[in-house]
């Protein structure tokens, strides 16, 4: 018989939280796992509304897992770019240069929680960029893009564990790739926008990286390293996502829209990317 542990964590779990939840999930030991972190053995799934509720209460993340399962467990990590491996929108910060971030910033929120069609709102928000000198991307780049709490410990754990990664984003190339090649990830793929003499053209080149683009990325690179659904792990945050998350046998919503939390295996919203390393030890 399957055992589970229910893993708990938050910037502050505290007394009675986990005696309260050891015995709502019906588990045995508390451990503690990492940083803000802890395990409860022997937790039952069956009880998983009340710990959903007890956990709402106090702030936490939470999640049952298998005993004994690992980061090694999975052989491919696709990641989602903005507001996932990155703190920020990237599109909505160059707007900020051409004085539209406010009716831009607007779009991509309506886009992430599924309530426009996607690939226009990109189209409309790209345009909104014309005419800006392509100087502010490297800004941009430099001044204001920040990893996500954790991504660099996620990653250097994935690399660690024989894990490949691929970095998917209906962003833009000019920071997947610079992502890529700055953190070792194996693959990045993005939208690419146009540059004319030296300035953003307002729109993109090649096929869209959408919902649908990047599920494929994720299907072809499966396929290629010959791995079972069950073998990947998926993390995303927008509708745009949800594809793509259901291409892997495990996904997680990160600081997410309603729209995939409901929808993803587990969902972190009180902690940083090193939460999954606390439901899946390297």
């Amino acid at each position: 018989m399957t055992q589970f542990n229910l893993v708990v964590q938050g910037a502050r779990v505290a007394m009675p939280d986990l005696p309260d939840l050891r015995a709502i999930a019906r588990g045995s030991a508390i451990e503690p796992v990492t940083g803000g972190a802890f395990r409860i053995r022997g937790a039952d799934p069956s009880t998983r509304e009340a710990v959903a509720a007890r956990c709402a209460a106090a702030a936490l993340d939470w999640g049952f897992v298998e005993d004994g399962r690992r980061l090694a467990d999975f052989g491919l990590l696709a990641l989602d770019m903005d507001s996932t491996l990155i703190t920020m929108e990237c599109i909505d910060e160059i707007a900020d240069f051409a004085g539209r971030k406010p009716e831009v910033a607007a779009v991509t929120a309506a886009a992430m929680r599924g309530e426009i069609d996607w690939p226009r709102s990109l189209r409309s928000r790209v345009a909104a960029l014309a005419g800006l000198d392509a100087s502010v991307l490297e800004r941009v780049y430099r001044e204001r893009l920040a990893l996500s709490p954790g991504a660099q410990a996620l990653l250097d754990a994935a690399r660690g564990a024989g894990l490949k990664t691929l970095l998917v984003s209906g962003g833009f190339t000019y920071f997947t790739e610079r992502l890529r090649e700055r953190l070792g990830i194996t693959e990045a793929h993005a939208n690419e926008l146009v540059i004319e003499d030296g300035r953003i053209a307002g729109r993109v080149a090649g096929p869209l990286v959408d919902a649908e683009g990047k599920a494929g990325h994720v299907a072809r690179m499966r396929e290629t390293l010959a791995l079972p659904r069950e073998r990947v792990l998926a993390i995303g945050d927008g509708a745009n996502d949800l594809a793509m998350m259901a291409q892997a046998g495990t996904s997680i919503a990160f600081h997410a829209k309603d729209v995939v939390r409901d929808r993803a295996t587990y969902a972190l919203a009180h902690v940083g990317l090193e939460g999954v390393l606390a439901l899946f030890p390297a």
